[in-house]
This record gives structure tokens, C-alpha cells and sequence, in this order.
């Protein structure tokens, strides 16, 4: 029995976190979700179990690391595993429209948001989003397959020309949300990042004019290089600085999302709008967190989430 099972499945992403683990000297195991076996006899494998897996898995070869991992997640809690962003958790990233739907019953400040399946059933209520809109996959993650469009017959074209026809996988739903107007250059977005339903930091993030806001520093080095992510952003890279003055009504709305969707570890996103609105539109389970940030604020972030994961593996021993 071991301490700790870190579910991941880009290996790149996971290195600090391994590297602070190591560090620490915890007993853990690293599992590998693209090639994996489990059968309904086996034992939890640790006492705690982390899922570090991405819905943007398909985007890098790597479509069935996915359902194994819910089916995994599952199983565990079924043996009453403590599980750190478990199957409730992944089953809410998995799908931007229970988000956008969950975020709506909250009466969270979020962009209008339709899913659908079938362009011509998308073309009777459209006009219940309006135009232009952002077109986007109900199961994203880095900024995938995401696009600003001005008409329906757009979204028919994108979605029926042969270069773009695989934009319905992984799962067959597509969402068109409400464009929210804003200043990406001067402005930005905001991304808070919780650990254990806290808030650990905030950053701007300034995108370029992409929708890749990726933090990982594999993705989006430092030093403005290109980075190693398999989803370059044509109009360059984003930036990111520490925002130590993000507003405490945020970070409550922040905190309530996660207890809402059983999140222990999460990012969420907001940007304000030209009109002044503070519109929540995104929330990620698997959050890359961003070193540089949290140095500036005066520590390292995947220390905090070591000291989390070992306050957790002390309280299931």
C-alpha cells in the first residue's frame, strides 16, 4: 500500500509535481493512463489517489486515457478510496455544458451557452446566442478546436469541411456560448487557482489573441520561446503576471464553484467585459499550475499541493 497514485497522462505537465514528491520523500506511484489494466479485484492501489488526467487528451493522441480514467475513478470510490478530484470532479470538466449549466443555476455571471449535435437543430435557436459567437467542443481543455464565428452557416461550413469535419471529437456535442467583448491586451483574464477549496494564487493572463491559455511552463515558457504544447497559438504566446489583488467577491464565487462541483484542486477563469461584467466562462480540474507566479507571490506552488497531498494521506492513514 502506498501513500500516494498520481493518475496523469502527459508526462511533461507532471514533472514539478513528481519533482517536488521526490523532493519531499513521499511514497508514491506515477500511473500511466495510456497504457493501463485494472480488474474489478484490485485494491485501491495507495491511500490516496490524485487524478492529474486532461479532457484535452484527444487533442494529443491520447482519446483513451480518458474514459479509462473515469472508469478507474469510479471503481476506486466504489472501494471508498479517497479520491482528490474524483469521479464527480472529472465527470464536470468532461462537459463545458454542465458547467455552463451548473455556473447558470448557481446564478453565476457566465456566457449564454447552447449544445448541440445537429447544425440544423442548432439553427432554430441561435439566435438565442447571437452573433458573433465562439464555437467550441463540450469536452475542450487548451483552447482546442475552439472558434469566433459570425452566422450559423459558418458553423455548418466548419463543421462539414473535410479539414475540419473531426471538430465534433471526442464526444459528438459542440456548444455555441455568447462572445464576451473584452480587452485580452490591456485587461486580460484572470485565472485562480484553489487547492483543497482555497484559493493558492491569482494571475492575468494576456492571450495574444488565442484561445490556448495553457499555464504550464512546457507550453508557455518563460522566456517566450516556443513551447513543446500540441496546440500552438499562430498569433504568439500568452503572458501571465501575478495578480495578489484579485477581488474577494471572486475568489468567493471561485470558492463556491468548487465545493459545488466537488472540485479539490481546480483553475477558474473569468475576464470582465467591455460593459463591465465579471463573466465566469471556464473551469479546469487538471490545473497546470505556473511556478514563476507563485515564486513571485513569495513561494512555490507545488510545495502547497505537496503539503495538501500529505495533510490528505496523514487523515486517510
Amino acid at each position: 500500500m502506498h501513500d500516494l497514485v498520481v493518475l496523469y497522462e502527459h508526462p511533461e505537465w507532471q514533472k514539478p509535481l513528481f519533482e517536488a514528491l521526490d523532493a519531499r520523500g513521499v511514497d508514491y506511484v506515477a500511473y500511466d493512463l495510456k497504457q493501463a489494466v485494472f480488474g474489478g479485484a484490485d485494491l485501491p492501489p495507495a491511500r490516496v489517489v490524485f487524478n492529474q488526467a486532461s479532457p484535452s487528451a484527444y487533442t494529443r493522441g491520447n482519446t483513451r486515457a480518458v474514459p479509462l480514467c473515469l472508469a478507474l475513478l469510479e471503481a476506486l470510490e466504489f472501494d471508498q478510496a479517497r479520491v482528490i478530484n474524483g469521479a464527480p470532479a472529472f465527470r464536470f470538466e468532461l462537459s463545458k455544458a454542465a458547467q455552463a449549466r451548473a455556473l447558470d443555476r448557481m446564478g453565476v455571471p457566465s456566457p449564454k451557452t447552447l449544445a448541440f449535435n445537429d447544425v440544423d437543430a442548432l439553427r432554430a435557436r441561435a439566435d438565442e446566442i447571437g452573433f458573433p459567437a465562439i464555437l467550441k467542443p463540450n469536452q475542450g481543455g487548451s483552447g482546442a478546436r475552439m472558434f469566433k464565428v459570425e452566422s450559423v452557416d459558418e458553423v455548418e461550413t466548419l463543421l462539414g469541411d473535410a479539414a475540419t469535419e473531426d471538430l465534433w471529437a471526442p464526444d459528438h456535442v459542440m456548444l455555441l456560448q455568447e462572445y464576451l467583448p473584452h480587452d485580452s491586451e490591456r485587461r486580460g483574464v484572470v485565472r485562480m487557482e484553489f487547492v483543497g477549496g482555497e484559493l493558492l494564487y491569482a494571475m492575468k493572463v494576456f492571450s495574444g489573441g488565442g484561445f490556448n491559455l495553457c499555464p504550464s511552463e512546457v507550453c508557455n515558457p518563460v522566456d517566450g520561446v516556443e513551447g513543446a504544447c500540441a496546440l500552438p497559438e499562430p498569433g504568439g504566446a500568452p503572458t501571465f503576471e501575478p495578480f495578489p489583488e484579485v477581488p474577494a467577491e471572486a475568489v468567493a464565487v471561485g470558492r463556491a464553484i468548487c465545493a459545488a462541483a466537488k472540485l479539490d484542486v481546480a483553475g477558474i477563469e473569468y475576464l470582465e467585459t467591455d460593459d463591465g461584467r465579471r463573466m465566469f466562462y471556464d473551469i479546469n480540474a487538471n490545473s497546470n499550475l505556473r511556478r514563476p507566479i507563485g515564486l513571485a507571490l513569495g513561494f512555490d506552488p507545488f510545495e502547497r499541493v505537496v503539503d495538501y497531498l500529505q495533510s490528505e494521506i496523514s487523515a486517510a492513514a
